[in-house]
């Protein structure tokens, strides 16, 4: 029915999270008829993006520059660095726009059953990082699963040595829940309300 650059198309677009064969076939179909007006600036989009955004060095971010614009902004508080399991969780807290602190991404949870253990985590970056004279407290702000409880205990464990004080956000955030699915308001309560973990 259609020629290999379209299965190309739709196959890559199968791969994005949400994006079925059906729903990848409609995007293709809707990107080939809108070509001039949506198909053509996202293939520069996405070729920009591909060459210029990268890892920040200092918290894991993903900017156009290094250190991101997060980690260089003077006016954020260098006392406090929430520590989040992916990008996706910190662009879900700027979003809400209640902390004026630092990030850290860990770049995942350590998971057993998947072989994530913690020298697959940026997490000796973290400790150092929370040994830094300005720290003066880590927020645990990873998701309320099994998985990101575990992180959790062992982030906080780790930590232990460089005295800073440990808190964890604080309930408002659903067990089994991850925050980019969350809304801004549960968002802004559990940061809030957060505790000693």
């Amino acid at each position: 029915m259609t020629g290999p650059e379209i299965d190309r198309l739709i196959q890559l677009l199968a791969r994005l999270p949400g994006l079925g064969p059906r729903s990848a076939r409609r995007a293709a179909l809707h990107l080939l008829k809108r070509r001039e007006a949506l198909m053509l600036p996202l293939a520069e989009a996405l070729s920009l993006a591909a060459t210029r955004v990268g890892d920040c060095g200092l918290c894991g971010n993903l900017d156009t520059s290094d250190p991101c614009a997060i980690c260089a902004d003077p006016a954020r508080d260098k006392s406090l660095i929430c520590v989040v399991e992916e990008v996706a969780d910190l662009w879900a807290l700027e979003r809400a726009g209640v902390f004026r602190g630092r990030y850290h991404v860990l770049g995942g949870t350590l998971s057993a059953l998947d072989g994530i253990g913690p020298d697959d985590l940026r997490i000796g970056p973290l400790v150092a990082r929370a040994g830094a004279d300005e720290v003066r407290e880590v927020i645990l702000a990873t998701g309320a699963t099994v998985d990101g409880q575990t992180t959790a205990h062992y982030v906080t464990d780790r930590l232990k040595a460089s005295g800073v004080e440990v808190s964890r956000l604080a309930h408002g955030v659903p067990v089994g829940g991850e925050l980019d699915y969350l809304d801004d308001g549960t968002l802004a309560t559990a940061l809030k309300a957060r505790r000693p973990f």
